[in-house]
């Protein structure tokens, strides 16, 4: 037995993190797919080691999304400590504009939103069509992350490319209370 195989029937890894069992090595696609996939799985070990053998946190692949914004929409917390703390940009957009604050938004994180926030995301980044991560939030009933978002300092008034602002939103979605948040964030009174 060689200490190749004896190192990959113990469970160890390959002497050569680019090599695979019996020592054939992985091609850059593949390498950055199984980086990318641990992003999307949450597997901040596995993540860590990427980073550690010299993977970039801010690689864009398919549609231009990155590590963080596939960690974050997923709701990898540990994922997404682990990429901010090795230097990835919150703010990086995937080809339709949208950041991973957006994607959070979308889904209503408070505690992601946080982190991103405290990590230096933009709060009024839009995307393709205007549409900022505070629209997001109003437009899928996601308050406590809306409320995060008026707080970092979002702007209600911008609009989008239909000409709609987050008051314009909450108001369509019949979101009272929400509406009145967004009042008060601009001093229009009720």
């Amino acid at each position: 037995m060689t200490e190749e195989s004896s190192r990959v029937q113990s469970g160890q890894a390959p002497a050569n993190p680019a090599a695979g069992e019996g020592g054939q090595a992985f091609t850059r696609e593949q390498v950055e797919a199984l980086f990318i996939n641990a992003a999307r799985e949450g597997d901040a070990d596995l993540l860590a080691r990427f980073l550690d053998a010299g993977m970039s946190p801010n690689l864009q692949v398919e549609k231009g999304y990155t590590p963080l914004i596939l960690a974050s929409y997923n709701g990898h917390k540990d994922a997404v400590r682990v990429l901010l703390s090795r230097g990835a940009d919150a703010n990086l957009q995937d080809e339709k504009g949208a950041t991973a604050l957006a994607g959070i938004a979308f889904k209503g994180d408070a505690v992601l939103a946080r982190m991103l926030l405290d990590a230096g995301a933009e709060v009024d980044i839009p995307n393709a069509v205007g549409r900022t991560p505070l629209m997001f939030a109003v437009m899928f009933g996601r308050d406590d992350v809306a409320r995060i978002l008026l707080q970092a300092g979002a702007n209600v008034l911008l609009r989008d490319g239909e000409g709609l602002n987050a008051l314009d939103l909450a108001q369509r979605q019949g979101n009272a209370t929400l509406l009145q948040d967004l009042k008060k964030a601009v001093g229009v009174s009720a």
